[in-house]
C-alpha cells in the first residue's frame, strides 16, 4: 500500500462549503495524479465530476443518514462495460489496495470537520464497487474513519 503523505495533499471547498460544514450534503472528489502521486480532494454540495479523468480512478463519497444513523457512502467505478474482466480484475486489486490511502486523505483533508464534529470518525464507511462484474460488484463496510488518522 502507498503512504499517505500530507505534503501531496491539495483541498478545494467548493462555493457554500468550509472546513467546517455543512455537514449534509456533503460530498468528496478525491482524484489523484499519475505523474506526481499528487491527491486532489473536492468537497463540496456537488461531486466534481469535471476533475475526473476518463480513466475513472477517482474515489468519491458523501455522508447519508438512515433514519437516525449516519454513514459514509464511498463509490468506486471499477468498470463500465468497456473493460475486459481481466482489466477489471486487476482495478479491483488496485482499489481494494490504495482504498486505505484514499480514506486517509479524506479524514486528513476534512480533519477541522472531525475535529469539530468527533462523532464522525464513529460513522461506518460502506465502500460500493460499481461493477458490470458479479464478481467484483457490491459494498462492504470499510470500518470507522478513526481508524484512518494520520498521526
Amino acid at each position: 500500500m502507498s503512504q499517505f503523505n500530507p505534503e501531496k495533499l491539495t483541498v478545494n471547498f467548493l462555493k457554500g462549503f468550509t472546513s467546517i460544514g455543512p455537514i449534509l450534503p456533503r460530498r468528496y472528489t478525491l482524484t489523484h495524479s499519475d505523474n506526481t502521486g499528487e491527491l486532489f480532494l473536492t468537497i463540496g454540495q456537488r461531486f466534481a465530476w469535471e476533475e475526473v479523468n476518463p480513466l475513472r480512478d477517482e474515489v468519491i463519497g458523501e455522508w447519508k443518514t438512515n433514519g437516525n444513523s449516519m454513514y459514509y457512502a464511498v463509490f468506486v467505478y471499477i468498470d463500465h462495460g468497456e473493460h475486459d474482466q481481466n482489466v477489471a480484475a486487476k482495478r479491483y486489486e488496485i482499489f481494494k489496495r490504495e482504498l486505505p490511502l484514499a480514506l486517509k486523505a479524506i479524514r486528513f483533508g476534512d480533519r477541522h470537520l472531525f475535529h469539530i464534529f468527533p462523532y464522525l470518525d464513529h460513522v461506518p464507511i460502506i465502500v460500493h464497487f460499481m461493477s458490470s462484474y458479479a464478481s467484483f460488484a457490491g459494498k462492504e463496510n470499510w470500518g470507522r474513519f478513526h481508524s484512518y488518522r494520520t498521526s
